[in-house]
């Protein structure tokens, strides 16, 4: 299987700024881990928005993969509650 490029929206990098450093380092091993299987274990599609939600913990990672170009991107980083919500 292809590794996938990985792209990671600005706007991630302002829904980690709260969560604490121990989930953060978790979080971004899970994302590091989309470019080796970006469907596997615990990854579930969403409806037919063409997103794509892992579980990491408490918190959510919502993603598209775009296998055209060979590329996972990371749209959305946040609790279980709040992931879904447009800011």
């Amino acid at each position: 299987m292809a590794r996938f490029e990985l792209r990671v929206r600005p706007s991630v990098a302002k829904d980690l700024r709260g969560v604490p450093k121990a989930d953060v380092k978790r979080i971004l091993r899970r994302i590091e881990g989309l470019r080796e299987d970006p469907r596997g274990p615990g990854c579930e599609k969403l409806s037919a928005a063409g997103l794509y939600r892992a579980r990491q913990g408490a918190d959510r990672i919502i993603y598209k993969i775009h296998d055209e170009c060979v590329m996972v991107e990371v749209v959305r980083v946040g609790h279980r509650g709040e992931a879904w919500r447009r800011g």
